[in-house]
């Protein structure tokens, strides 16, 4: 009988899976495959937070096929040695998979089709399982990828989607193929007291829910900090629990301009990993450099130790850094605010800030975190380079009343309104009465340091 193999990657769920449905109807039985591939411990990906929202995604995976006859086989190790062995197991005749975009993405896939094909086993990967439009789908006249995003979202809002794909109905794992255990979180050290649940179950109850109470509120509410009116599914974009093509199909039919604003946040997803399809080295190099004369990291230390501990002295900075800690997830806006304090404000490489968010991300994704991180540092495919976000302005406009401070923040909670966003203006003995230090820089000089190093060097 004819066999197959689905290999899974960042495509954890079994609703609007295209490579799973190629590969049962053109099979008698599949092997649903997950490798813990050893390059990506190799390349400090395995973060705790992500390794035990990923041992959620693998369970529910586990449960899902497993109501429909089937069972999920992990394995460890090279992710082509393992495929290739299971392959073998099976007698299987195709292997599927999602497309990816990063750099290791593409050298997976050509080492897994050469090693396939001298086993006479066909490779086929499938795009549009991560993303909603293929990175290739639209591009400019010119050039091979768009660099600016709002030409690329008039296109890619002009592009059709395909149709969801249901789940399939009942899976067939032929015999002989054998698993190591689930994984669990259990026993994982190191992980955000907050963090929340992975799987696909998880993904979707929490999509519904918002769908129907909250999307309608998200054009006016997703920059507001303290209410908090995001979707927060990136971590299940990211696993691939949820499936972009049915977020966009779903929020469309919702309609209304909340809808429009998420569907665009969509976009932005789909423009990063075009981006980095194009130039995979925009995850480790400037997409477009200024000449940055970054201040070492022995220099900036005590300035980066306080960036990430959330003791800088800006309140809604430190917020912002006290959220990811405990949440392994932070809020867009306070990400942006972040960002742009640790490059421009403390002017350190944009590479740094990068690396402590990977760190801690539940959502950690090479494309949309680096990509992001460039953009705010003006390295990117930011139109407005020099843009510095005021920590203090930018308090006072998305957290007005200082509730999104006063709940990261407790030393200051006594503080009333938006006074909280400037400890500093305190005076004597008010000002020692709270435990919390002073700016490790005033917002002016940073700003001087910044336009006097940038396209300098």
């Amino acid at each position: 009988m004819n066999v197959s193999v689905v290999l899974f990657t960042s495509d954890l769920r079994l609703h609007d899976h295209p490579a799973l449905r190629a590969a049962q109807d053109g099979s008698a039985a599949l092997v649903p495959l997950f490798v813990r591939d050893d390059a990506v411990a190799e390349a400090g990906f395995t973060a705790p937070n992500r390794m035990a929202f990923l041992a959620d995604c693998l369970a529910d995976l586990d449960g899902g096929l497993r109501a429909r006859g089937g069972r999920l086989v992990v394995r460890s190790g090279d992710v082509v040695a393992q495929v290739c062995q299971v392959v073998a197991e099976a007698d299987a005749d195709e292997v599927h998979m999602a497309a990816g975009v990063s750099g290791y993405a593409r050298r997976r896939e050509e080492r897994l089709r050469a090693a396939l094909e001298g086993e006479g086993c066909r490779l086929h990967v499938h795009d549009t399982v991560i993303t909603a439009l293929a990175p290739g789908a639209v591009t400019p006249s010119t050039s091979d990828h768009f660099a600016v995003f709002t030409p690329y979202f008039r296109h890619w809002s002009q592009e059709p989607l395909r149709d969801p794909v249901a789940a399939p109905r009942a899976i067939r794992v032929p015999d002989g193929v054998g698993s190591e255990a689930i994984p669990s979180r259990t026993g994982l050290s190191g992980l955000s007291e907050g963090l929340a649940r992975g799987g696909e179950s998880e993904g979707r109850k929490r999509l519904t829910a918002w769908l129907r109470a909250d999307i309608a509120s998200y054009e006016d509410g997703h920059d507001d900090l303290s209410g908090d009116a995001t979707s927060r599914l990136s971590p299940h974009l990211h696993f691939g629990t949820l499936s972009p093509v049915e977020l966009v199909h779903r929020a469309r039919a919702a309609g209304g301009p909340g809808a429009e604003a998420f569907v665009r946040q969509l976009a932005w997803r789909d423009f990063h990993h075009q981006v980095l399809a194009a130039r995979p080295d925009a995850a480790v190099a400037d997409y477009r450099t200024k000449r940055d004369r970054w201040r070492s990291e022995r220099a900036a230390h005590e300035d980066i130790k306080a960036w990430k501990k959330g003791r800088t002295g800006y309140p809604v900075v430190d917020a912002a850094m006290r959220q990811l800690r405990h949440e392994g997830w932070m809020h867009n806006r306070a990400r942006l605010l972040a960002a742009s304090f640790l490059t421009k404000t403390l002017y350190v490489d944009w590479r740094i800030g990068a690396r402590h968010f990977l760190d801690l991300l539940v959502d950690g994704d090479v494309a949309n975190n680096q990509l992001n991180w460039q953009w705010m540092a003006g390295t990117g495919t930011d139109s407005r380079p020099g843009r510095v976000l005021n920590p203090v302005t930018q308090a006072k406009r998305y957290d007005p009343d200082g509730e999104y401070v006063r709940r990261w923040v407790p030393e200051l909670a006594e503080l009333a309104g938006g006074a909280v966003h400037e400890p500093w203006k305190l005076q004597g003995l008010e000002r020692a009465a709270y435990d919390y230090p002073d700016p490790v820089v005033e917002l002016s000089e940073g700003l001087a340091r910044f336009r006097a190093a940038r396209d300098r060097g």
